[in-house]
């Protein structure tokens, strides 16, 4: 039997380490079972190039709860170690590597991913046990050893008599985690970290019932059998090549990534590279619901089948937070801030690689299958719209395949926009003026007058269009939008023909001081047009240009002079050649005239769904007088 003192310059470095990482004390399982992996793999690999003269075989890892005796087992079947590794790789190597972690962490040291990064995988085991064994036997022909220590820097290490090949770890479970005695406990972290780990993990076993013979007698009793129960995926879909993936293959994939998740992903895009960096998985376009802030369901990061998290804030691009799946690569550092990881090269080719990834598939989407596409690009386009936003390499792509819906439910491309609504939505400038509509419904007053005179409107209502048309029309001269109730028709597209008004100068600058003594200064410009007479008298609009930058200002628009904060204003439109413009005119009594002109802003509110509380009520039994 040796024993010996660990070569370390702290005192005990054990409570150290259960003191830096014991918000994520939990992931001891993780890094034991992922040292166990590691171990088979390597036997794997000896075993494929010669030189391991042994039988590979199906090795698997086991993990055996002993309540009784307060302990954990995990048992695997991979390439072992001498007592010569032993004191090399436990005793060495892992403790000039927490040396290093204690000095570079000790303040700050948080993250999960960090311990393995060290060398101190094996040494997580302390944070929940209060002594550790190691019976190890190695693959070449020399005895078995054990190693025992008791969570301070001595150890003893002695021959052992086990003779079957691989390493056996046992925790004693200290007694303020005893949770990990609870199968419960243990399961849901096999769940969580190991998932999808590449060697069966055995935990427990399950009792099955054999089929009942055909010629079974009727006082036949059901045969049962225990059979191992493996509680992972070795082989899940992002590990396959796509041509080996069939629709239904990434569905069920997706639904056992989310239990919970009933409704079918829209779609998925299968990410492969290993060059000049590793990756590989799945991402899924879900169908998007109106609130975008909660999301449990998000995307996975792992490393080597191994889960590491679901924040993926510098490694996903922003814009695709929303989606779900899966993102492994062996390549992302988890011992860096997110500061870091902005900062790090292959953190950032990554990132890119998913952006060009996502819009080349979205574009072979819409060129396949158009129909399908357009069917599908509500519950997609916040998410397409932010990416043209936030991300360059995006917007560049997007153009082929970003969608610009009509009321009438027509689909165009920016550039059959263009084509398609020149001739007729050409202002007298030469500039194509493209109207839309925030809200169908509220605004169909407006929609109904343009689709009139044979314009096309579009309905663009996600929260930050007005930052995605200021974008375009920054990159498109010849382009401007307008959304349909910022003026009346003729002015939002101005042709050379102009309409001559009935009243003269003088009785249009009267009616003009009639209506500002009785209309709101506060809140409403008065603005005199001529118009068809067969118009609308009053039209209540709002100029492009203020409500857009509220908007842009509400949405985060950055530098927008706390425009989010101003009051709402309105123009007042007033149809000079409407009957109504004459009559309120020709009105000499003032309450009367006062009267006719509130009625007719009511009516023009009302239709702007501006009508709202006291004055609505007021407005109804004003009307209701009327009609006596």
């Amino acid at each position: 039997m040796t024993t010996g003192k660990i070569n370390v310059s702290v005192e005990n470095i054990f409570p150290l380490i259960k003191k830096f990482l014991y918000s994520d004390h939990e992931i001891f399982l993780r890094e034991l079972i992922s040292n166990g992996t590691d171990a088979t793999l390597k036997l794997k690999h000896l075993t494929n190039i010669g030189e391991a003269k042994v039988e590979y075989g199906n090795p698997i890892i086991e993990v055996k709860i002993d309540k009784d005796g307060k302990k954990l087992h995990l048992i695997d079947q991979g390439i072992g170690m001498t007592s010569d590794e032993v004191e090399k790789y436990i005793n060495q190597l892992a403790f000039s590597g927490a040396e290093e972690f204690l000095e570079k962490y000790k303040d700050t040291a948080k993250d999960s991913g960090i311990i393995g990064h060290f060398g101190l995988g094996f040494y997580s085991a302390f944070m929940v046990a209060s002594k550790v064994e190691i019976i190890t036997k190695s693959y070449k022909d020399e005895p078995a050893a054990h190693w025992i220590c008791d969570g301070s820097p001595e150890f003893s290490l002695e021959p052992a008599d086990k003779t079957t090949r691989g390493t056996e770890i046992i925790l004693h479970i200290a007694e303020d985690s005893l949770e990990f005695l609870e199968e419960s406990k243990i399961k849901e972290l096999l769940n969580k970290y190991n998932k999808f780990m590449p060697i069966p993990i055995k935990f427990g076993t399950n009792i099955e019932t054999l089929p009942k013979p055909e010629d079974a007698p009727e006082d036949y009793v059901a045969e049962t059998v225990e059979t191992d129960n493996f509680i992972n995926n070795p082989n899940p879909a992002w590990t396959k090549q796509p041509t080996d993936l069939n629709d239904e293959d990434y569905k069920a994939f997706y639904h056992e990534l989310y239990p919970m998740q009933f409704e079918e992903p829209l779609f998925h895009i299968h990410l492969n590279v290993d060059y000049p960096f590793n990756l590989t998985g799945i991402l899924y376009f879900p169908k998007l619901s109106g609130d975008l802030q909660i999301q449990k369901d998000k995307i996975q990061l792992y490393q080597n089948q191994v889960y590491v998290t679901d924040n993926v804030e510098g490694i996903v691009p922003e814009f695709l937070m929303m989606l779900r799946g899966v993102v492994d690569s062996p390549d992302i550092p988890l011992n860096v801030s997110r500061s870091g990881l902005q900062a790090d090269g292959a953190v950032k080719k990554i990132s890119n690689y998913i952006t060009r990834k996502v819009a080349d598939k979205l574009k072979s989407l819409f060129t396949e299958n158009r129909a399908d596409f357009e069917a599908k690009w509500n519950d997609i386009k916040i998410v397409l719209e932010y990416g043209m936003l936030s991300e360059d390499k995006f917007y560049e792509k997007a153009g082929a395949f970003v969608l610009y819906p009509t009321v009438d439910n027509k689909y165009f491309t920016l550039e059959e926009l263009k084509e398609n609504l020149k001739e007729k939505q050409t202002n007298k400038d030469g500039k194509l003026v493209v109207l839309y509509a925030g809200n169908k419904e509220a605004q169909h007053s407006y929609i109904e007058t343009a689709q009139e005179k044979g314009y096309e409107v579009l309905l663009l209502d996600s929260p930050i269009i007005s930052h995605l048309i200021q974008k375009i029309e920054g990159d498109n001269s010849d382009i401007t939008f307008v959304r349909v109730d910022s003026d009346h028709i003729d002015n939002l597209i101005k042709k050379d023909e102009t309409t001559i008004s009935k009243l003269s100068d003088e009785e249009q600058t009267g009616l003009k001081t009639v209506l500002e003594t009785i209309v709101p200064k506060q809140t409403y410009t008065v603005q005199l047009e001529a118009m068809d007479s067969q118009a609308a008298p009053f039209i209540i609009t709002q100029p492009e240009f203020m409500r857009r930058m509220k908007e842009m200002s509400q949405t985060g628009g950055g530098g927008m002079f706390g425009m989010g904060n101003m009051p709402e204003m309105y123009n007042l439109v007033v149809n000079t050649n409407s009957p109504l413009a004459s009559t309120i005119l020709n009105t000499t009594d003032k309450p009367s005239q006062e009267h006719l002109v509130k009625q007719a802003l009511d009516l023009a509110k009302l239709s702007q769904n501006l009508l709202k509380g006291e004055a609505l009520t007021a407005f109804v039994k004003r009307s209701f007088e009327m009609i006596k």
